[in-house]
């Protein structure tokens, strides 16, 4: 399983990680004092089990490969996510943590392993993510048809959320993943307009709101999130500006998190988001009309992935 990248949030970096076994958030003082730093603590046994089941299905996940704080929370609330295409990122994301570049041939029988992972895990809701594969013709859109395809065979009652890569904005690549009815379809902005060219390789901000317009008009009965990453050097007005931005394309669900440096090579973080600060851009958010909005500083993008499905269709 995984995301595209460090935080749930899609790119990749140069690549090795360090071996981290599972997850409690607890939050200690920083300076400056009125900031709060949230700290990873890993409850071992809470994930070994799903890990050596992926590992035994060669399969990758974005809670491992992006080092998600999540791990234990989602998998106990039958929420995993699933990263395909592999493991190597066509994209060098500056915040991401997804090894870059050696790109791995596609794996024909990764749907069925998918699919038969998450019938083992008894999931209710399966998210689907990948790598960007800009090195492949459709972006790897049929990998996510076909996955999609074996998931509903083999649990016909879970719901499935995708996040997907901007797929280049092929309009073609989009269609094939919208035609396979996913409930919802995510694609992650990251930060604010000004700070895209610094942060996100080979994506735009732009392209990121065309994608997101083009699937709600192509298909408006499928759910459409999106997510951004806080502490990166955005200003209130900006992030302000990219909730309007976002629902003026019909995006439902909205996810915001803390960033945490993964390396000294990364994007060097500028803040740590205090509670409160977290708390008030979750009201800005709903204010503005959004379904759902996770907001935390330990909070990615497929967090209480389900909670905001049934949320959305009340």
């Amino acid at each position: 399983m995984t995301e595209n990248c460090a935080c749930g949030h899609g790119g990749c970096c140069c690549g090795k990680k360090s071996s981290r076994p599972e997850v409690k958030i607890s939050l200690i003082d920083t300076a400056p004092k009125a900031q709060v730093k949230p700290r990873v603590r890993f409850k071992a046994g809470a994930v070994d089990e799903v890990k050596q089941l992926m590992e035994n299905a060669g399969l990758n996940t974005v809670c491992a490969e992006a080092s998600c704080p999540n791990m234990a929370e989602c998998f106990a609330n039958g929420t995993a996510t699933f990263m395909i295409l592999g493991s190597h990122c066509s994209r060098n994301c500056r915040f991401c943590d997804v090894t870059f570049g050696g790109m791995e041939p596609v794996d024909v029988d990764e749907p069925a392993h998918v699919a038969e992972a998450a019938y083992k895990m008894g999931l209710n809701h399966v998210v689907i993510t990948c790598v960007a594969r800009d090195d492949l013709p459709d972006g790897g859109a049929f990998q996510f048809v076909r996955t999609i395809k074996a998931v509903r065979e083999k649990l016909p009652e879970a719901t499935i959320e995708v996040l997907i890569s901007d797929m280049k904005g092929e309009q073609k690549s989009l269609d094939r993943i919208i035609k396979a009815k996913p409930d919802i379809i995510n694609h992650n902005i990251e930060t604010v307009k000004r700070l895209t060219p610094q942060i996100r390789h080979r994506a735009t901000y732009q392209r990121t709101l065309d994608v997101l317009a083009y699937c709600k008009a192509k298909a408006p009965e499928i759910f459409t999130k999106t997510g951004i990453i806080l502490g990166l050097g955005e200003k209130r007005e900006e992030v302000d500006q990219l909730m309007e931005d976002t629902r003026a394309v019909g995006v439902d669900f909205l996810t915001i998190g803390q960033y945490l440096q993964p390396s000294e090579r990364h994007f060097q973080i500028r803040e740590y988001i205090s509670l409160a600060d977290f708390a008030d851009y979750r009201k800005l958010a709903l204010s503005k009309g959004f379904k759902f909005v996770a907001s935390g500083p330990q909070v990615r993008s497929s967090y209480k992935a389900h909670e905001a499905l049934q949320v959305g269709v009340k």
